[in-house]
């Protein structure tokens, strides 16, 4: 309690205490506040120092009044301030107990000198023979394990960083753990060196141990029945229970475990969800969920992951041991049953179907379909391009949020066309292309990367890639010539010195140009920053000035694909993008509906009007699944095509107004 003033008990109050069952070692050790009353500390022990605040009143638990004070327990050198409420408690060793707090039918809470509350713990992720360690600390966030899991080809700046986090982790160091106010602890068993932040709910708790949960009234963090974990670490808002178990774990912000899920050397970032399955040595980025039984994650890299059920991965080849390591780029998804060798790279928003024991980059290629074919490893470029699935995802993961406080720990770009995936394609098209133009006609298949590719799917790649590029590019171009009331030319120069020209690449939910992720390393080795609150500023800067960085890279694009700079681009020109952009989106939106109309057509039907003729059929589906115009996700889809036209109408409108002069007719020199 800072600041509070303590006095000794008197006589009369000692007699008192004694009276109602309380024993103490020395009551010159116990000390009280001025107005503390004896008729709300009974059948306690006390050993050690221990501080007692003033208790009135009660606190609801389970809609319950629970009488604050403290009754039927044991305290060794503990102080709990105004209003908290102790009842049966085994032992309650070393900790400050702040106000409103209730630790209701608990074993035993205690905490050794010295400790970080598992701060400080290395998480062998990614790669579960190591070399990856990343330490864990409080505010430890997605960008910065990408970087001390991912960069370690730059020592000198794994050293700094690491460094600035061991300082963090010393001042971290207490004697005493703390139970903050209004936190809840009933009905646990054995905690050792936690420490349990403001608001906090553990219910039912089996064993903590070398933990901390971070919890704030906003977004409070909640513990359920049966969870046992060893060196964890918990930010705010996330619910774990089910009789989780973790050891040597992170859980961000917002998360979700449970129903007997298992991890150990593993991270999840933002939003994550795991229930029943595995994961072992995983380092899961915003977004990643698996949720069914029978699924092993070990040894890969991944955000906006989804696993489908039974999903497995192999990081062990029996030589040297588990070495392996694998990686899912942002978006991708695992059906039923599959499998993955590793080591493996599996481009961004790609559907992985069947077992594959082949080492495969497919980073180039996102928005496809990977699949096993007779035994071998076959893929489908840009087939994920119009399937529901991919659009869905993309427009939930934002408005599904759970972060419910404004300090956002992991930075996150939604995006799922963006200088990464546009880039990515880009290249590949120039790869495929040329496969395409040299391979046989007569020759059915062409090999790429460890993976085959029907040849003829490549020239249909080539078609569905460009859609995404005409999409991309004109949603750029008109973003920034609706930035003010008049188009200007002059809106589409980029910012004068501004990065962005060249390789992104996605740190784990936050896209950034390479160089600026290079320029970050640097001023890490040479101590430009040299705190870990500067280097969130910095990181957040990033995720602010991604809009800057986006037009900046796209210089490049339109120059290679128009032959001049968008600036130069006369209003005939810019229309024209325009246009392209307009029928590119309609045309993929309408893809996407019809994908989604295969789930009310067809064998969808099978099981509906179950004693019933065609018409019950009929009914009975429409009852339950309605209509696809119903859908809101098809009505999302419309009211999308139909925005789009609307700005493109617009913008065209604004063009022929506004850039039909001798100077804009001719271009900008």
């Amino acid at each position: 309690m800072a600041g509070a003033e303590y006095r000794a008990l008197s006589d009369r109050e000692i007699g008192a205490l004694e009276a109602q069952g309380c024993r103490a070692d020395s009551w010159s050790n116990v000390q009280v506040v001025p107005a503390f009353r004896t008729q709300r500390v009974v059948g306690c022990t006390f050993s050690g120092r221990v501080r007692l605040g003033l208790f009135r009143g009660s606190l609801p638990l389970d809609g319950v009044p629970l009488a604050t004070g403290v009754y039927a327990s044991r305290l060794h050198d503990v102080t709990v301030e105004d209003g908290a409420a102790i009842h049966a408690v085994g032992m309650l060793a070393h900790y400050d107990v702040g106000p409103g707090a209730v630790i209701f039918g608990c074993g035993q809470l205690s905490c050794q000198p010295d400790s970080t509350f598992g701060a400080g713990c290395r998480l062998r992720v990614f790669n579960e023979g190591g070399g990856r360690e990343v330490p864990l600390y409080d505010r430890l966030s997605a960008q910065v394990a990408y970087l001390l899991a991912s960069y370690r080809h730059r020592p000198r700046m794994i050293a700094a960083l690491e460094a600035l986090i061991a300082r963090r982790v010393s001042a971290s160091r207490r004697t005493r753990g703390q139970l903050a106010a209004n936190c809840r602890v009933t009905g646990c068993g054995l905690f050792r060196n936690v420490t349990v932040g403001p608001a906090a709910v553990l219910e039912g708790v089996e064993l903590l141990e070398e933990a901390t949960i971070v919890s704030t009234p906003e977004d409070p963090t909640r513990l359920g029945p049966g969870v046992q974990a060893r060196r964890l670490i918990v930010q705010t808002g996330t619910v774990i229970d089910g009789q989780t178990l973790l050891q040597d774990c992170f859980v961000g912000q917002g998360c979700r475990l449970g129903r007997q899920f298992s991890a150990e050397h593993s991270a999840f970032f933002a939003n994550s969800e795991g229930f029943h399955g595995e994961a072992c040595s995983v380092l899961a980025g915003p977004y990643s969920v698996t949720h069914h039984k029978s699924s092993l994650l070990i040894g890969g890299m991944f955000s906006f992951f989804n696993a489908g059920s039974g999903t497995n991965q192999s990081n062990h080849m029996y030589k040297l041991g588990p070495v392996h390591q694998g990686i899912l780029e942002r978006g991708a998804k695992t059906g039923s049953s599959s499998y993955l060798l590793w080591p493996a790279r599996v481009g961004a928003f790609t559907a992985v179907i069947g077992k594959h024991y082949t080492h495969f980059d497919t980073r180039l290629l996102p928005f496809s379909y990977l699949d096993e074919i007779e035994g071998r490893s076959v893929l489908s470029p840009a087939l994920n391009l119009f399937t529901v699935g991919t659009w869905r995802d993309g427009w939930k993961w934002p408005v599904r949020d759970r972060r419910h406080e404004p300090d956002r720990i992991d930075r996150i770009h939604f995006d799922v066309f963006s200088p990464l995936t546009i880039g990515h394609l880009l290249q590949g098209l120039a790869e495929i292309g040329e496969l395409y133009d040299k391979t046989p006609r007569e020759q059915e298949y062409v090999s790429y990367q460890g993976i085959r590719i029907k040849r003829l799917f490549c020239r249909t790649a080539r078609k569905h890639y460009e859609i995404a590029l005409r999409i991309y590019l004109g949603d750029l171009i008109a973003e920034r010539l609706e930035a003010e009331p008049n188009c200007s030319q002059a809106l589409l120069a980029p910012p004068p010195d501004t990065p962005g020209a060249g390789r992104w690449v996605d740190l784990l939910g936050l896209l950034v140009p390479q160089s600026e992720v290079e320029r970050l390393c640097d001023d890490l080795e040479n101590e430009t920053i040299a705190q870990l609150d500067e280097l969130e500023q910095r990181l957040e800067q990033l995720h602010t000035d991604y809009p800057r960085y986006r037009w900046a890279w796209a210089q490049d694009i339109f120059q290679l694909r128009e032959g001049k700079l968008p600036e130069a681009m006369t209003a005939a020109e810019l229309s024209r993008l325009i246009k392209d952009w307009q029928v590119a989106a309609v045309k993929l939106d309408n893809m996407i509906l019809n994908d989604a109309g295969k789930e009310f057509s067809g064998p969808t039907r099978i099981g509906f009007g179950i004693d019933g003729d065609a018409t019950t059929c009929e009914e009975d589906f429409a009852a339950v699944r309605g209509q696809l115009e119903d859908n809101s996700f098809a009505r999302q889809l419309k009211a999308h095509s139909a925005e789009v036209t609307r700005r493109a109408e617009t913008l065209q409108q604004r063009l022929a107004a506004d850039l039909a002069t001798p100077e804009a007719a001719g271009g900008r020199a």
